[in-house]
């Protein structure tokens, strides 16, 4: 995995020391390459600084960093026939060939419009692209923005990047999540959006429990099998619960090498249920116990990585944070996790409220509205945490095929009544079936802040110096 920029001057200047200047934004563990392109001409180094003397003598430059993930991965960008391309993040597969770089050059090849609008509307995946012409860039993103990519301008370039930290060091302030799903044609003019493939407000499904819990089964089958496809050994994060357990349960039955990390602050509670369904499980797992202090200690690089003083998003991002770094130190490259299950299945608590307030008809809108926006959410904090330490994720529940039939189906489903303390009863039926333990299929929804004491930590944190966890976290930003 790796990072990629994208930068149009509107002057007509050589754009080469922009991109290089937010390549060097992009910070992350064990980068290999660095590279550049303009549409005619490629050129990649073991650093930045190496870069810097180069002129391409283009308006149009594109840039990647690069670090390996799987043997097959390459330094970027590549030539295409009349242009360049930089893609990053995964296309899954039962075929690991088609999976990176040189099957989307193969798709792009001929017709790069047509291309880009194929591996988005056909293909399972987890990307974002970036295609260099003469004049003009072509980018696009996954149909549910897994993948993170960031879009802005200003009066002198038009510009897109992994990060909005490297769309803010070269002047442009106002950033914009890239519209999944869709592609974007790029001038001196600025941004020209085209819809490939997004979600719309579905019609309900008529599926009663038996038959939805059948083809629920067969597309989470199909989702992990494709995501540990070429992989020997994998981990997952684990907090015990119904979605990491599941997802751990099905990829050791496809016969890859299963390892739990599970993290916490010391003294919690839950502890002792991921030791237990670990154990009913029976995989290795590795429990890694944090200090009060080591949240105040990881805070501004936390910050610095999700580019947002957001209490819910650092809250969560912490314990991800010590996850991947215990993965990477471990030697895991792939990280599979449970995110997506809560907004498919109306797992979160406050939905509750909802529907004792508005009814089945309002619930049924705003579990489609948490899922459209996940990406921002949820997806993109995730993604720039695992990758800042060359951890691929990957996400069984963001399946697309899965999305669509899961936001289809009766809240009915999933949540019995406005005082169903369990919910998501659909994949519980379907993990009874598919056989993971009854302890955990039953196990109610407990947040990851919560349950591993973080969020307390924090307001304990920003008590002590009379703040409010916001006004805390923005003090830190501030030092990020």
């Amino acid at each position: 995995m790796g990072a990629l920029i994208a930068v149009i001057n509107k002057k007509d200047k050589d754009a080469t020391e922009t991109a290089v200047t937010m390549l060097k934004t992009l910070k992350r563990k064990n980068i290999e390459t660095y590279g550049i392109a303009s549409p005619k001409l490629v050129k990649i180094e073991k650093s930045a600084e190496l870069l810097e003397n180069q002129k391409l003598n283009s308006p149009v430059i594109i840039g990647h960093i690069f670090s390996k993930i799987l043997a097959s991965d390459k330094p970027q960008p590549i030539e295409l026939k009349n242009s360049t391309l930089i893609f990053e993040g995964r296309i899954y597969s039962d075929n690991p060939r088609f999976s990176g770089i040189e099957f989307a050059a193969e798709k792009m090849k001929q017709n790069t419009r047509k291309g880009a609008k194929v591996l988005i509307k056909n293909f399972d995946g987890n990307f974002a692209f970036v295609i260099a012409e003469p004049s003009k860039l072509i980018a696009g993103r996954d149909s549910l923005g897994i993948y993170p990519l960031y879009y802005g301008e200003n009066a002198e370039l038009a510009a897109l990047a992994s990060e909005r930290k490297a769309l803010w060091k070269i002047g442009i302030r106002e950033t914009c999540s890239f519209p999944p799903g869709h592609i974007a044609f790029v001038t001196k003019h600025g941004f020209k959006f085209e819809s490939v493939e997004r979600l719309d407000y579905p019609q309900r499904t008529i599926l009663n429990m038996q038959k939805a819990t059948e083809e629920l089964q067969r597309l989470l089958l199909l989702s992990v099998k494709r995501r540990i496809s070429g992989l020997k050994d994998v981990a997952v994060a684990f907090s015990g619960g119904l979605d990491s357990s599941l997802i751990a349960f099905l990829a050791k039955h496809f016969g890859v090498n299963v390892h739990l990390i599970s993290v916490s602050l010391e003294n919690q509670p839950e502890i002792e249920h991921i030791k237990k369904a670990a154990e009913a499980l029976e995989l290795p797992i590795q429990i890694h116990l944090f200090k009060k202090r080591n949240v105040k200690e990881i805070l501004p690089t936390i910050l610095w990585l999700i580019e947002e003083p957001d209490p819910v998003k650092t809250s969560i991002g912490i314990p991800l944070y010590w996850t991947a770094e215990k993965a990477a130190d471990s030697g895991f490259k792939v990280l599979l996790a449970g995110q997506g299950a809560d907004e498919l299945f109306g797992g979160y608590k406050r939905y509750l409220s909802c529907y004792s307030r508005h009814g089945e008809e309002e619930l049924q809108r705003t579990l489609f509205n948490d899922v459209i926006h996940i990406h921002e959410m949820n997806l993109e904090r995730d993604s720039k945490i695992c990758n800042f330490h060359n951890v691929e994720l990957r996400l069984p529940f963001t399946f697309y095929q899965m999305v669509r039939f899961a936001i289809s189906l009766s809240p009915r489903l999933k949540i019995k009544s406005p005082k169903d303390n369990l919910r998501k009863h659909v994949l519980r039926q379907a993990a009874e079936k598919l056989g993971l333990p009854q302890f955990i299929v039953n196990k109610p929804k407990k947040a990851v802040q919560y349950a591993t004491g973080v969020n307390k930590v924090l307001k304990k944190l920003a008590k002590k110096e009379e703040f409010s966890v916001r006004e805390y976290l923005q003090k830190y930003s501030k030092k990020a």
